[in-house]
């Protein structure tokens, strides 16, 4: 009886038990074809990971996905980041994400390289186009990721109240907001939502220490690296400096990183508007994450080095995500094995669902955006929460 009880322990266990070339092989395809923002991303990582492949089982795929949209940075960076390791190690991890992010960034500065061949109405065209069938993926990812988020009446119900509360704010805060309420509701509601008695083991090889480190570096960078530039000068480290401040602010998902960028780019004039806005459409065009707008960014205001200035830029803006869920995993670990934090990640999914919906696609895939006309944190079709 007990050789049983511990097969079957062995059998939930999910351990690293692939290569860091396997992980690349996997999200560098993933990285070619994941359409439409975050919320088509987690659909596509379901499909592939959990359905397919069964690295991950649906438990453990959804908790990973609810810690995710808590942390700051690009969720579905992180989630790919996460399972990486959980396969293969920290080179999974790296793997995974250069896999997923490197695509969409190549993408980016070529057209910033050829930026002229886009710029008349054809190129507009073309880019809108792409948009639009982006809508379709998205839709086809939400419907598929509702039969496991929301299957009873009391997540369906949390979904439609987080919803509201999305579509009555229309900013990041509200999403925050819902997602927070979301938590609530699934402590009050979701306990008896088909319990698990024993929670899926996921082998991060992160140790306690390795995630206080991973949280020092993340709160050091944020407070070290402008004093840093108050004592050094030279444009690559203010640069920087803004990229890390804006992935280590962000939540709600990849659009909401766009004012800040502005901000920090436009606003200082390191970066025309009409630039700008050319980048934005053709970051929703693409595959793959919006923050790799970043490297486009870099790669416009490096002009003696620009591949340089594009690498400079993911890896400002993507660093602090890394190192926040770094930090979390080994605490979450424990956490997640508690009746209490299952029943809050079932409202915070249910919650993050209705958020990304097709409730929320909006009606600005129809109007191009003016040259003059700042950025704004509301999203359009490309980037979906």
């Amino acid at each position: 009886m007990r050789r049983e009880m511990i097969l079957r322990d062995m059998g939930r266990s999910t351990n690293s038990a692939g290569s860091p070339w396997e992980v690349l092989r996997v999200f560098l395809a993933l990285g070619l074809r994941s359409f439409g923002g975050p919320v088509a991303h987690i659909g596509y990582f379901r499909d592939e990971i959990v359905v397919r492949r069964r690295w991950l089982d649906e438990d453990g795929f959804a908790d990973l996905v609810g810690l995710c949209q808590f942390l700051p940075g690009p969720a579905s960076s992180q989630i790919g980041f996460a399972i990486g390791m959980l396969r293969a190690g920290y080179l999974g991890g790296v793997a995974a994400w250069c896999g997923f992010t490197l695509p969409s960034a190549a993408a980016l500065v070529l057209f910033a390289g050829a930026m002229g061949a886009f710029a008349g109405p054809a190129g507009t065209a073309l880019l809108h186009g792409l948009k639009l069938v982006a809508v379709a993926v998205v839709a086809q990812a939400v419907v598929g990721m509702a039969r496991s988020l929301c299957p009873d009446r009391a997540r369906a119900s949390i979904a439609l109240a987080a919803a509201l509360i999305v579509l009555s704010g229309a900013s990041s805060a509200a999403q925050i907001v819902a997602i927070g309420l979301g938590a609530m509701a699934g402590l009050l509601f979701c306990r008896g939502a088909a319990p698990r008695t024993t929670a899926t083991a996921l082998a991060f090889p992160v140790s306690p220490v390795a995630g206080t480190a991973a949280l020092a570096g993340f709160f050091g960078l944020l407070v070290g690296v402008p004093v840093w530039r108050s004592l050094a000068d030279g444009s690559g480290l203010a640069h920087f400096e803004a990229f890390y401040r804006a992935g280590a602010l962000v939540f709600g998902g990849g659009h909401v990183v766009l004012p800040l960028l502005h901000d920090a780019f436009v606003s200082r004039g390191w970066v025309d508007d009409r630039a700008f806005l050319a980048g934005y459409g053709a970051a929703q065009a693409v595959p793959g994450p919006l923050f790799t707008f970043a490297a486009y960014l870099g790669f416009l205001v490096s002009p003696q080095h620009r591949l340089v200035g594009a690498a400079l830029g993911l890896l400002g803006i993507f660093l602090p995500g890394i190192l926040v869920l770094v930090g979390a995993l080994p605490f979450w670990g424990r956490l997640r094995a508690g009746i209490a934090a299952q029943a809050a990640m079932r409202g915070v999914n249910a919650a993050r669902w209705s958020a990304c919906s097709p409730l929320r696609f909006t009606t600005r895939s129809g109007r191009r955006p003016s040259a003059d006309r700042r950025i704004s944190p509301s999203p359009s079709p490309g980037s979906y929460c």
